[in-house]
């Protein structure tokens, strides 16, 4: 028994098979490429990012090597009996401020996991002129030996005109 199709019934299910066959062909083959492509694009985008992250933290990382290997250097150029509470005690006296210092209280901070140690020292100046004031700070800042100051206080002395009193806070990194 065979089934007569008249030729418009045989094209209308040529056309439908090659309909079904584009979609079975785009469904099964050229989606999952597209899809494929735009995942690679998302990741080639993400990975930019993480290589930029990346360079920045090398720079970073650079510098900051950098910075510890002129530390360490400086810290062995300095003298083997240095100490911050000589160090600004010799600065006073060559600034012309030995008499005019109050207190001076030395105090070390130990960190942990760490070879190093931080030396710190408050030292109140009384009764000092400005110049003579800023040539001890200069001092401390520009020297090789480390020293930074980390609080500086001033305050007009009201007995004298044209002087002041101050509290420095001073700090280094020792071994």
């Amino acid at each position: 028994m065979a089934i007569k199709i008249s030729k418009r019934e045989r094209y209308a299910i040529w056309v439908a098979s090659g309909l079904i066959g584009i979609f079975i062909i785009t469904q099964l083959i050229i989606a999952p490429l597209l899809d494929r492509r735009e995942r690679l694009i998302r990741e080639i985008q993400v990975n930019t990012k993480v290589y930029k992250d990346i360079r920045i933290l090398k720079k970073e990382y650079q510098a900051l090597k950098k910075r510890a290997d002129t530390a360490a250097k400086n810290m062995r150029i300095r003298s083997k009996g240095f100490t911050l509470f000589s160090f600004l005690d010799q600065l006073a006296g060559q600034t012309g401020l030995k008499d005019n210092i109050a207190y001076m209280k030395p105090s070390v901070i130990t960190h942990e996991n760490s070879p190093y140690k931080t030396s710190v020292v408050e030292t109140k100046l009384q009764a000092v002129t400005l110049e003579r004031l800023t040539a001890y700070i200069y001092m401390i800042e520009t020297s090789k030996n480390m020293v930074s100051l980390k609080r500086l206080s001033i305050s007009k002395k009201s007995k004298q005109t044209g002087y002041v009193d101050a509290v420095l806070l001073a700090e280094t990194m020792e071994l």
